[in-house]
C-alpha cells in the first residue's frame, strides 16, 4: 500500500468536483478538532492523575516536577467513555497510550460493543450499561450523538456522584441544558472557535496519538495557540483549575496546603532564567480564586468552597481576571502544557498568542 499512497485516483479530492473543492478545509478542520479534543482530554487526564496520587501518598509538602506529572501511576482513577464512534474510539486509544490509563481503568459503554473489539483486546472492557458505567468512573466523557444525549442523562443522573466529573464534548448541548438534564454541577465541555486562518497543519496520514507526537501539531494544540485556525477557549482551561480545587474539597484539605500543591503541580515548568530567580515564578494565592471578602474570612485551616464548574465556565471569576491579566502565568501554563507531552519549548519558541486570550 506504500506505492500506492501518493496515487492521485485513491486521493479523497480525487472525486471532487472543481466546483466544490472550496469546502475540502472543512476535513482539515474536522481533524483538527479530534486532535485538539484528545489532547485537551489528555492534558486533563495527566493533571488529574499527578494531583490525586499526590493527595493519596499525602506529599503536599513535595515538590512536585514535570518528571512525576509523566510518571504518576493513577491506580485508584478511573475512566469511563460513553459512546464508541471515531471520537470515542480515538479518544481510548489516546489516553491509553499518552496519558497513560492502565487498561483495566478505562471502560466504554457503547450501543455496539461488539464493535470495538480491537480496544477489547487491549484489555479495555466494553458493554452497554450506562449507568453502571457512571457508578464505578471518576471521569466520564460523553462521546455521543446530540439526539443521544436526553436519553443518556435520563439513564446517568441518579448514578453520579457529587465528585464524579462530566466532560462533555457534545457541542449541539450548552452547559446550562447540560446542567439541568444532569442535575449535577461537576462539568466541563471544551468549547472551541474558528480563526480566520485554516492551516493544514493537522497530518491527514498521521493517527492522532502520532500526530500529537509531533512537536508543530502538539504546540498548535497549545491552549494560547491560535496555529491550525482552531482556538480553545480559556475559559475551559479557569475549569481545570476550579476542578482541581473541588477534587481537594472532596479530601477536606486546608485551601492554605491546596495552594501550595497546585502552584506546584501546575508552574512547575518553566525557562531556564525562572530556575535563577525562582522568585519570578508566579504562585497561587488564595484572591486568585475566590473575592477578597471572602478569602479575609477563610481561616488557614479551611479548605475551599465548592464550585460550580458549569458556574465557572459562564461568568467573570477572580481566576478570570488573574489568567488574563498575567503573561507570566499564560507562559508557565504553555509550557506545562508542552513538557506534559513530552516537548521542550525555548524562548525562542512562542506558543503564546499575542492577542487578548479567548474568553
Amino acid at each position: 500500500m506504500d506505492m500506492l499512497q501518493d496515487l492521485e485516483s485513491l486521493q479523497f479530492e480525487y472525486g471532487v468536483p472543481e466546483e466544490d473543492r472550496i469546502w475540502l478545509y472543512l476535513q482539515g478542520r474536522s481533524r483538527g478538532l479530534m486532535i485538539e479534543a484528545c489532547a485537551h482530554a489528555t492534558f486533563f487526564c495527566k493533571l488529574l492523575y499527578n494531583l490525586r496520587a499526590s493527595l493519596n501518598e499525602n506529599q503536599s509538602s513535595r515538590h512536585l516536577s514535570i518528571d512525576s506529572l509523566n510518571s504518576a501511576t493513577p491506580e485508584e482513577f478511573k475512566v469511563g467513555i460513553i459512546g464508541g464512534g471515531h471520537l470515542g474510539k480515538q479518544l481510548a486509544g489516546t489516553l491509553l497510550q499518552l496519558v497513560p490509563i492502565p487498561a483495566e481503568s478505562l471502560r466504554i459503554s457503547t450501543r455496539r460493543p461488539e464493535a470495538l473489539g480491537e480496544l477489547q483486546k487491549l484489555g479495555i472492557k466494553c458493554f452497554y450499561r450506562n449507568a453502571d458505567l457512571v457508578s464505578w468512573a471518576d471521569v466520564i466523557f460523553l462521546c455521543c450523538l446530540p439526539s443521544q444525549l436526553p436519553n443518556i442523562c435520563v439513564e446517568i443522573h441518579t448514578s453520579l456522584e457529587k465528585t464524579s466529573i462530566v466532560y462533555s464534548f457534545v457541542a449541539a448541548v450548552p452547559l446550562p441544558r447540560l446542567k439541568l438534564l444532569l442535575n449535577h454541577t461537576n462539568i466541563l465541555r471544551p468549547q472551541y472557535q474558528y480563526g480566520e486562518d485554516s492551516v493544514s497543519i493537522w497530518g491527514a496520514n498521521k493517527k492522532v496519538i502520532a500526530a500529537l507526537q509531533d512537536p508543530t501539531i502538539l504546540q498548535a494544540t497549545c491552549p494560547y495557540s491560535p496555529a491550525g485556525g482552531i482556538i480553545l477557549k480559556i475559559k475551559w482551561l479557569e475549569g481545570v483549575f476550579y476542578a482541581a480545587l473541588n477534587i481537594c474539597t472532596a479530601r477536606n484539605m486546608a485551601h492554605s496546603q491546596v495552594l501550595q500543591l497546585l502552584s506546584e503541580l501546575f508552574l512547575s515548568v518553566h525557562f531556564e532564567d525562572c530556575g535563577k530567580d525562582t522568585a519570578s515564578c508566579p504562585k497561587f494565592q488564595i484572591t486568585d480564586f475566590v473575592s477578597k471578602a471572602y478569602g479575609k474570612n477563610l481561616s488557614q485551616e479551611r479548605p475551599f468552597p465548592w464550585f460550580d464548574l458549569t458556574a465557572v465556565q459562564l461568568k467573570e471569576t477572580p481566576f478570570s481576571q488573574h489568567l488574563s491579566s498575567s503573561p507570566v502565568l499564560q507562559d508557565h501554563l504553555t509550557h506545562l502544557y508542552c513538557a506534559s507531552f513530552g516537548i521542550s519549548l525555548t524562548k525562542e519558541q512562542p506558543v503564546v498568542s499575542t492577542g487578548s486570550p479567548s474568553q
